[in-house]
């Protein structure tokens, strides 16, 4: 080989590693994010509780995204053929889960629910209380008159239900009793609200925001919180149903999921963009006036509390002998 041979063999050499060199210190980057409108799945019908915080916190969070957020409503099975949508979804962040409890209790009662790990906590949002309620025609005022009503009566006690967490609660509530209770399904909350104004049920687990108003005309009456402890914004004077009945406790969360493989990075990204909408003064207030307590967790605390729910729910139902269906 002569030597202009030889020089122009280490230019060549000396180029590619000086090439491959930038590239090794240059961050690789994936598709930029968001590049397309953000699409959030809500798995109930429009003008619903869970409908509202969703198309109140869109707007905002788009601007700072600065891409759309498009609420899409996929209504059915429980939340789940939503739940299912966002796991099909592409893991690019542009499609994301409204989730309630339902996507913690649903594989205890409904048959071929998805796995909840099968998504990415994102962040919850907000949680809002539940409250044990009665009939104003109902004699008990306490929790301990309640079970005692239960077991003094054995099968005739009347606890509605409309949805997955009023429906732990009444297992809870029979559990406890160690006796039968008349189980009633409803289809929505508003039924089963109605029927309990009209006596046609005697007891109802249901979200503090929605009952208020009937609890202020006096047409229904709380008898305890489910809270981990008394102080809630709209009833801060109830007591808790722990209180007679340790252990007896859990919140409505609310908060946004993605799917399993979104890369870290836009979980975060997108945590910390919707944080900073909930710390938006009017968007804080309204959800405050409407019945939640803005929470705003890392993925981390918000994946802890769906994995200590799973197993809670769990217990429930086997304590209970329930069965998906």
């Amino acid at each position: 080989m002569n030597s202009s041979s030889v020089r122009a063999l280490a230019s060549t050499v000396l180029f590619a590693v000086l090439t491959c060199t930038a590239q090794a210190q240059t961050p690789s980057s994936g598709p930029a994010f968001p590049s397309k409108p953000v699409r959030v799945v809500v798995p109930f019908a429009p003008g619903g509780p869970i409908d509202v915080v969703a198309r109140l916190i869109a707007p905002k969070l788009g601007e700072h995204l600065t891409q759309p957020v498009i609420i899409d409503n996929r209504v059915g099975a429980g939340g789940n053929i939503g739940t299912e949508v966002v796991i099909k979804a592409a893991p690019d962040g542009h499609t994301l889960l409204y989730a309630v409890p339902f996507l913690v209790t649903n594989p205890y009662f409904l048959l071929g629910s998805p796995d909840p790990r099968e998504l990415a906590p994102v962040i919850q949002m907000a949680s809002n209380t539940m409250l044990l309620l009665a009939s104003s025609a109902f004699a008990s005022k306490t929790v301990s008159e309640v079970i005692e009503q239960i077991r003094s009566n054995p099968g005739k006690v009347s606890c509605g239900s409309s949805g997955a967490l009023p429906t732990v609660g009444c297992e809870l509530l029979r559990s406890h009793a160690r006796t039968e209770m008349i189980m009633v399904m409803y289809k929505g909350n508003a039924p089963a609200l109605n029927a309990l104004m009209s006596g046609e049920i005697n007891l109802l687990f249901d979200s503090a925001n929605t009952a208020a108003p009937q609890v202020k005309s006096g047409r229904i009456r709380p008898v305890a919180s489910l809270n981990f402890k008394r102080g809630g914004a709209q009833f801060p004077d109830l007591p808790t149903v722990s209180e007679t009945i340790p252990g007896f406790e859990f919140l409505a969360w609310h908060g946004l999921l993605a799917p399993k493989a979104t890369p870290r990075e836009i979980v975060q990204r997108l945590n910390h963009e919707i944080a900073d909408v909930l710390a938006l003064p009017e968007i804080r207030q309204r959800l405050i006036d409407t019945g939640f307590e803005p929470v705003a967790s890392s993925p981390e605390a918000f994946d802890e509390r769906i994995r200590t729910e799973l197993g809670l729910y769990g217990k429930v139902a086997k304590d209970a002998g329930i069965k998906p269906q």
